[in-house]
């Protein structure tokens, strides 16, 4: 076993600070469309890092309220169970049709799937994405994947009881639409779960110099259009021409949700030969992303950020068209 002595162990993490820094200043993902996101999908698949050393769950942990120590993949199968019952998805009948929007490898789907009896059927943009998450399903699982655009759903009207979508609008450059079909493909009286990165709403505080600086960083560097606030994607929402009337209710999950950022830092020293045993370009691509989660941290520890969910009924009776 090798042993490290602390003036090594210090050299060694500078010169890894030193190396994250530069890999960060010299590669953005800036948005350009649809197909950038699914590249920077595509690519964090492939390269197999995050599932690695996350899991098949790319989404925040919920650590409870108060937020209490917690092994970091099983705060992600506790945020699955808690989006479940805050939302009332737990109370819908064994086969019922969920829709995950924005479905990344597929852990969410597969829990929804497994300990809920649903019919799932879990969308994304990047084809990479999918073929991992058919993969990772057992056979006999009520759990498929497919390749689609979460503002263009191949999917009919009112053809769903649940819309649940975790992490996903911060990718869409419009909200509405994203809104929109959420709420095209859900029946009267289906239930709709959202959980999303949030900022803060320009009418709580304008960013200031700092913020506007850190708030730029978290868009060019996950291929992010823009973040809506907690009130703007709610009113989204509500004045959907799907909606029909329908309640949105919101809670802040900020504080139960963040210690997710340190963790998935910390899951790199607790699994080191999950990240060492993919390569020096892993290990490169890993202290690459280091800067932005450390940043997305500040940014929901300051309130620049807030981690926002949703849930509502969509009322029955004739749904709109558009």
């Amino acid at each position: 076993m090798l042993v490290f002595s602390w003036p090594w162990t210090a050299a060694l993490l500078v010169a890894s600070g030193v190396a994250s820094l530069v890999l960060w200043q010299r590669q953005h993902r800036r948005y350009q469309g649809p197909a950038s996101v699914a590249d920077a999908y595509d690519r964090w698949t492939q390269d197999q890092l995050l599932e690695r050393l996350w899991g098949d769950h790319i989404h925040l942990g919920h650590y409870g309220s108060p937020p209490a120590r917690s092994d970091f993949r099983a705060a992600k199968h506790d945020f699955v169970h808690e989006l479940v019952r805050w939302s009332g998805l737990d109370r819908l009948p064994a086969g019922s049709r969920v829709l995950d929007v924005g479905c990344g490898i597929g852990g969410s789907a597969r829990i929804l799937a497994r300990d809920y009896g649903f019919e799932v059927l879990g969308i994304s943009i990047s084809p990479a994405q999918i073929q991992r998450a058919q993969a990772l399903t057992p056979p006999g699982l009520n759990c498929r994947f497919a390749v689609m655009d979460a503002l263009d759903l191949d999917l009919p009207e009112a053809s769903v009881d649940a819309v649940w979508s975790v992490e996903a609008c911060p990718h869409m450059p419009d909200k509405q639409r994203y809104c929109d079909e959420l709420l095209r493909v859900l029946r009267p009286g289906g239930l709709l779960a959202v959980a999303d990165w949030n900022r803060r709403d320009p009418s709580d505080g304008a960013m200031g110099r700092l913020e506007r600086w850190v708030m730029r960083q978290l868009l060019e560097q996950w291929a992010h259009p823009e973040f809506a606030s907690i009130r703007s994607l709610r009113a989204h929402l509500q004045r959907s021409a799907w909606a029909g009337g329908m309640e949105i209710f919101t809670d802040d999950w900020s504080v139960a949700t963040l210690p997710s950022w340190i963790d998935s830092i910390q899951e790199g020293l607790r699994r080191p030969w999950a990240l060492l045993g993919l390569g020096p370009k892993a290990v490169l691509q890993g202290l690459r992303e280091t800067p932005t989660i450390l940043l997305m941290h500040w940014a929901f520890a300051s309130g620049l950020m807030q981690f926002g969910v949703f849930r509502g009924r969509k009322p029955t009776g004739p749904a709109k068209s558009q």
